[in-house]
């Protein structure tokens, strides 16, 4: 176990007993964000660093921009859990986790503050200098566990994190008064949206029929890529994001 941060960034280092080695020869090439879903830091933190949590991450991001490393960077920290993405499951292998202090959902969601946005915008940039992380898989935990996490939420300020070179972002075509798709709906409709979802990275079945599943995933996307209105329909405006950023995402690899 090394003795200090990897990250220059880092205040403290204060070491979780929960990591093990990553596959042999893995190296990350995903960076998976989540709020920590807790009242306080303190608790999120130790919890982190308790070996009964069976859970850490590489860093935690306080409300004041406090960065603490939990795991090396070299290691497999336990932050994604039962996920997918790309045909992946051990996606804690293939990534570095980081905490963002934020109560959550549970506990009224508040904003997340201008200052751990800056130390968040500060500590990505920090790790893709050491890593080659594409930009589409910079990942919400949601992105990873549709209908299981809904962190780091939609009030996290994705297009910021773009602007600073973080991530795969397109401006959002704006939600409109159509209902789009929805559960029950079939359709070669549906088929579509489920194929451009699972070329996307999704883990979602393409079976032209609009279920829970189908609906978790889209609910996911609107988090990340469409925040302005998540409610699990694929309306006009969420589909055609979503072909956006595929042909932003095609236009990169070439």
């Amino acid at each position: 176990m090394p003795s200090s941060p990897d990250s220059k960034l880092a205040a403290h280092w204060l070491p979780s007993p929960n990591f093990e080695p990553r596959l042999e020869g893995r190296q990350p090439d995903m960076l998976i964000l989540h709020y920590t879903g807790m009242e306080t830091h303190d608790a999120a933190r130790d919890w982190l660093a308790s070996e009964e949590s069976k859970v850490s991450a590489h860093y935690i991001i306080d409300d004041d921009g406090t960065i603490t490393q939990m795991v090396p960077e070299s290691e497999r920290a336990w932050h994604a859990g039962q996920s997918y993405w790309a045909g992946e499951t051990d996606l804690n292998s293939a990534s570095i986790g980081i905490e963002i202090h934020n109560p959550g959902h549970d506990f009224n969601y508040p904003p997340f503050p201008d200052v751990q946005m800056q130390a968040v915008e500060a500590l990505c940039q920090d790790i893709l200098s050491r890593h080659a992380i594409p930009a589409a898989r910079i990942l919400a935990h949601s992105d990873i566990a549709p209908g299981r996490k809904r962190d780091p939420g939609e009030r996290f300020d994705w297009a910021r994190l773009a602007r600073a070179g973080i991530g795969l972002w397109t401006e959002p075509v704006p939600a409109g008064e159509d209902s789009g798709l929805g559960l029950g709906d079939e359709s070669a409709a549906v088929a579509e949206l489920q194929q451009d979802l699972l070329d996307f990275g999704y883990g979602v079945e393409a079976t032209s029929t609009y279920g829970r599943g189908t609906e978790s995933v889209v609910e996911a996307f609107q988090r990340h890529f469409r925040p302005e209105r998540v409610d699990g329909r694929a309306d006009r405006s969420t589909c055609e994001t979503l072909k956006k950023l595929l042909l932003i995402r095609a236009g990169a690899a070439v």
